[in-house]
This record gives C-alpha cells, structure tokens and sequence, in this order.
C-alpha cells in the first residue's frame, strides 16, 4: 500500500530548499526550477504546491519566521525557568544576529524579502511588517513589565526604547553580514544599549557615562 503522502511536510522541505536555494543564489534570482532541483523533486511538483514564485516566496517568508520564533523560543528556555524581562529581550535579539549559518541565512533573506517588497507587487501587497510589528509590541510590553518591577533606568518610555533595541540589532545584523564588525563586537554594542535599558546585569558589563567630569 503506497505511503500517504503529508502534504504540509512536503511544502515544509520545498520552503527548507528555497532557503538553501536562495541562500546559495540570492532571493532576487533564485527560481522555481533552481528550488526544485535543490529539493530533489520535479518542477511540476513544485508547482504543484506553489503556482508562482511569488507564493513560494511568502511562504518561505512565513517559514523563515517560524524557524526564527523556534530559534528565540530555544534561547529562552536556556536562559532558565523563569527569565526576566532583560533575559527574554536578549534572546530576541541575539537570535536575529548572524552569528552562524542558520542565523546568517535567515537574515540574509529576510533583508532580501524586505527589499524585494519595494518594488515587487505581490510582496508588497502582503502584510510584510506584521512580524517585525509583533516583535515590537513584544519587546515594549516586557519592558513595560519590567518599568512596573522598578527595573529600567529613570526617564525610560517602553514603547520608544522596543523600536530602538529592535532597529539596533538589524542594524547590527547588516553589519555583521557584509563584515564591517564581529559578531562578538555586535554582541557588547547590544550589552551596551541593554545596560543603558536596564543597568549593567549582575554588577558586570558596560556602564551609562557620567555626564559629569
């Protein structure tokens, strides 16, 4: 008796062969054909379940983020039982560095989505920011927690301070991509602003300069 085929698995290795893909190739020219050779499938099959390139995209986009919500969901967990807000927020936005393959890829492509939405019809008539939105709102409500608990340096407004934490590690993600700083060096930038957030953790780290001499 032939094996059942699971359609969503089937669709998830296509988009896995479309990251890898365009990974290799670049988003702007990775095509159907390029994915289904990559995948070890027919074009026809692909196809099949993706009409156009567009839909494959999206789909893939919708893929990248949940790979991406995984890699977050893992680095919490090893942060311990009951993280604090600081916590949580730094493993959000250690998780967008590249820092290795997997991240690498993932912002490769994401910045490539971003871009290709500006000029592409179909891109750009998705609701491409929905996820970057809910990042934000996630970041201002912990840091919001966080402001009742007493924890966050005097004058500072969550809401405001989400979008720049979140700006400062894509900023810092390019960075590391095309090789204008380290990861490590990425890495104490982010420190530094979280200090400047929070307080330095645990009496280490980068401090706030006195404006005084």
């Amino acid at each position: 008796m032939p094996r059942r085929v699971d359609h969503g698995e089937r669709r998830a290795e296509i988009a896995e062969a479309l990251v890898r893909a365009a990974g290799r190739l670049g988003l702007h020219a990775v095509g159907m054909r390029d994915v289904a050779a990559e995948a070890g499938v027919s074009l026809r099959l692909v196809q099949y379940y993706f009409e156009s390139k567009e839909k494959l995209l999206l789909f893939g986009l919708r893929h990248l983020a949940a790979r991406f919500g995984e890699r977050v969901s893992a680095r919490v967990a090893a942060a311990g039982p009951d993280p604090g807000p600081r916590a949580v927020i730094e493993a959000l936005l250690a998780a967008a560095l590249p820092v290795d393959a997997e991240s690498r890829t993932f912002h490769h492509l994401y910045t490539s989505y971003a871009v290709l939405s500006v000029t592409d019809e179909a891109l750009a008539a998705q609701p491409f920011i929905k996820d970057p939105d809910a990042a934000e709102a996630t970041v201002a409500a912990l840091l919001r927690r966080a402001a009742d608990a007493g924890q966050l340096a005097p004058g500072t407004d969550p809401a405001p301070a989400a979008a720049g934490l979140l700006a400062l590690s894509a900023g810092l993600g390019t960075s590391v991509l095309v090789g204008q700083r380290s990861a490590e060096s990425a890495t104490e930038v982010l420190a530094y602003h979280l200090d400047r957030v929070f307080g330095p953790a645990d009496g280490a780290g980068w401090r706030p300069r006195s404006s005084h001499p």
